[in-house]
Order: C-alpha cells, then structure tokens, then sequence
C-alpha cells in the first residue's frame, strides 16, 4: 500500500472502521425514495456520522457541496433492475474518471459464481492495476451469486473475499453470513478490512443488531445503503449504527442514543 492511498484511506473511515453509505442506486433502481433529493439525504447521513457515501461518478456535483467534509467513494460499473440480467455489471466509469470526480476512493461490484465472474475478475483486476498507479485505493464489492450458491454460506462468502484480496483490492465489502459466529470465518479468510452490505431494510433493531453481530466477528464496518437512506430519518439510522461502530454500543444503547425506538 502506498503513502497515497492510505492517506486516501483515512478520508473514508474513522480509526479504522468504516460506515459507508452507498447510493448509486438510482443507476440500478431508479429516482426511488431517499435519492430523488439526493442532495438532503447525503447532508443527513454525513451529519449523522457517514465516514463517507458513494455513488456514480455523473452525481459528483450533488455529493460536494453536500457531504460535511466525509469521504467520498466513485463506483465504477452497474446493471439495472430493468435490464436482462442484474448479475451482469458492465464498467461505468475509470480511476481517472473518479479522480476528475473528486473521490477519495473507488468501488467496483464483482460477483463470485456468476456466468459473469470471468470477466469480472479480469475488470476488477485492471482497476486494482490502474489504481495503483495514483494511490487510490479500491473497495471491492465481492458477493456469491448464481450457479446455486447459497449468497451467505460462510465458505462461499469467505471464498469471494479472499478473491478480492488476491485481486488486490484494499477493502473488501460482502454479504453478512446470518451471525458472529459463521462469520468469523470470512473475516479470517483475508487480511483486508472487511465490511458488510446492509440489503433489503429491515427494522431498526435488526439493522444494528446485524452491525454489532459482523463488529463482535471482527469486522471493520458497513457499506449500508437502502437501510439507510429509504429510512424515515437516515440521519438517525446512521447516528444508530455509527453508536455500534464507533462507540462500541450494543444495539439498545446504539437505538436510544440516535432516539429511535428500541423495539422487541
């Protein structure tokens, strides 16, 4: 690792940890809720304690002036939810696009099992390779997909983050395995900081409670996108598990610290 990219690396987390809150969403999805005004749901969450958000390159512009001095991460390929195959990521963007975008950070989505895992590794593995060369550092999104994999079994999980470190990416996002216990194996699968995606929302409870679970397993945080901002209050959501990741907070303390309900 570079002087560059760590330095880089200290814009998009606090003492190690990371809460990330993507949303380039509206590529995959569409304007849904939380990303039609997307410029007051980012104020909200880097006011709530976000390490830093990410998105498309073309929302540059609406994340700037936004953003509260957090870190800010370029995500460089998509698919749609509309389109033939969601599996299928096509590139969107390059290191020098997201340098000329202003990110602290790249992103790149590789999923592990699919018809379309060949191609992605040789994608994701030039990005590490262009990224290299300006010290910016890359967050790899690695997830079991397709071919009748189970997207939590904790071997297949610990396969596909153990692949992003081969490919030389310096954080590692994927999906959180179900509990502390089976997800100690994943974490241990690589030396990189590993850091979960949140999914479809749940309630309040299960979202930190999902936190403190991958934190107790050793993991370094969360990548958390629709948990947080198709929240009625993303600004409270994020100081809730910012508590978890920052604080140390269980799950009740981490709920009535951001004034959220501390349900059953």
């Amino acid at each position: 690792m570079t002087v560059g990219t760590d330095a880089r690396l200290t814009r998009i987390r606090t003492a190690g940890r990371y809460l990330i809150v993507p949303m380039d969403h509206g590529l995959t999805m569409g304007a849904v809720t939380g990303l039609k005004d997307i410029e007051s749901t980012i104020d909200a969450v880097t006011d709530g304690g976000a390490d830093a958000v990410l998105t498309q390159k073309g929302i540059a512009p609406r994340v700037h002036p936004n953003k509260n001095g957090a870190g800010y991460v370029v995500h460089l390929n998509g698919s749609t939810t509309v389109g033939p195959d969601e599996d299928d990521k096509r590139p969107t963007g390059t290191v020098e696009d997201a340098i000329r975008a202003g990110a602290d950070a790249v992103s790149f989505h590789i999923n592990v099992a699919s018809e379309y895992e060949r191609e992605q590794i040789a994608q994701l593995g030039a990005v590490t390779s262009d990224a290299a060369e300006y010290g910016m550092p890359v967050l790899a999104m690695a997830y079991p997909r397709g071919h009748d994999v189970e997207a939590t079994d904790p071997e297949v999980v610990g396969h596909a983050v153990r692949l992003a470190e081969e490919l030389g990416a310096d954080v590692v996002k994927t999906a959180y395995t179900g509990d502390a216990a089976s997800f100690e194996h994943v974490v241990e699968s690589t030396r990189l900081p590993v850091v979960i995606a949140g999914g479809s929302r749940g309630t309040d409870r299960e979202t930190v409670e999902m936190v403190r679970g991958a934190m107790d397993a050793g993991a370094s945080g969360v990548s958390m996108g629709r948990s947080i901002f198709q929240h009625e209050d993303p600004g409270a959501i994020t100081r809730a598990v910012s508590a978890v990741l920052h604080d140390d907070a269980d799950a009740e303390e981490a709920l009535r610290m951001a004034d959220l309900p501390v349900e059953a």
